[in-house]
């Protein structure tokens, strides 16, 4: 069975979490395990967190190290912490399930079905964007759209690593959210950009697309509800220097 973490890096963020525990407390796929890393958060939020952590078992919480800061800088954490064989979703404060089926949806898709079948090294799914008042907006992309910009039809479609470039150039950038790094693309790669703090998800992209063997399933999945706040999109000038 394979082995789920997701990372959730945390910052006086305990009013949004409840959500998200229990939208994975509600999933049918039970083999998830919930890392959160706490930047320098003040006194009432890590009470949350020793809370939640003795309340459900699945869910452990270490410290931000000084010297990984930032969201990215915890991601980097993460990577550091999975184990050899796991699969790692990051996820922020303010993201959840987007429906109690879709880890088991998630997981299933990773398994080889015979000898002869590899896993993929990412698995690349939808997610959606909800407002303030928790109202579902518009849909990433990136998975199962098609080179003319129409949606796939099929379940899953997987991409090498020529053809993932190719949707990288074009501007098409795997929203972290919805995308499971699978245990070959974090061998490869496990550190974010230290120098970059709203850009570093899409050069870490690249820079994993220079794997020659890089195998991408794009899955036609909404996996993960987002709230439409995020840092990035709010400094878009800073976005475009990086």
């Amino acid at each position: 069975m394979p082995s789920l973490l997701i990372v959730v890096p945390t910052l006086d963020s305990y009013v949004l979490l409840s959500h998200l525990v229990e939208s994975l407390q509600q999933q049918t796929w039970t083999s998830w395990r919930v890392q959160f890393i706490d930047g320098p958060s003040g006194l009432e939020h890590r009470q949350w967190l020793e809370r939640c952590c003795r309340l459900e078992p699945r869910c452990h919480w270490v410290p931000q190290v000084p010297d990984l800061p930032g969201i990215f800088g915890a991601m980097t954490q993460g990577f550091m912490m999975a184990q050899l064989d796991d699969w790692v979703l990051f996820w922020g404060s303010d993201d959840w399930a987007a429906a109690p089926d879709v880890l088991s949806q998630l997981m299933t898709s990773v398994t080889p079905h015979d000898l002869l079948q590899s896993s993929p090294d990412l698995v690349v799914c939808r997610g959606r964007y909800a407002d303030s008042q928790g109202r579902l907006g518009r849909r990433t992309a990136f998975g199962m759209v098609s080179d003319s910009g129409r949606a796939d039809r099929a379940a899953s479609h997987d991409l090498n690593a020529v053809e993932y470039r190719r949707r990288l150039f074009l501007g098409a950038t795997p929203p972290h959210q919805a995308t499971l790094f699978g245990p070959g693309a974090i061998r490869r790669l496990r550190s974010y950009h230290e120098g970059l703090r709203l850009t570093a998800d899409l050069d870490y992209f690249l820079r994993l697309s220079r794997v020659e063997s890089l195998q991408i399933r794009l899955l036609a999945l909404e996996l993960v509800h987002m709230a439409d706040a995020g840092v990035s999109g709010q400094q878009t000038r800073r976005r475009l220097q990086e």
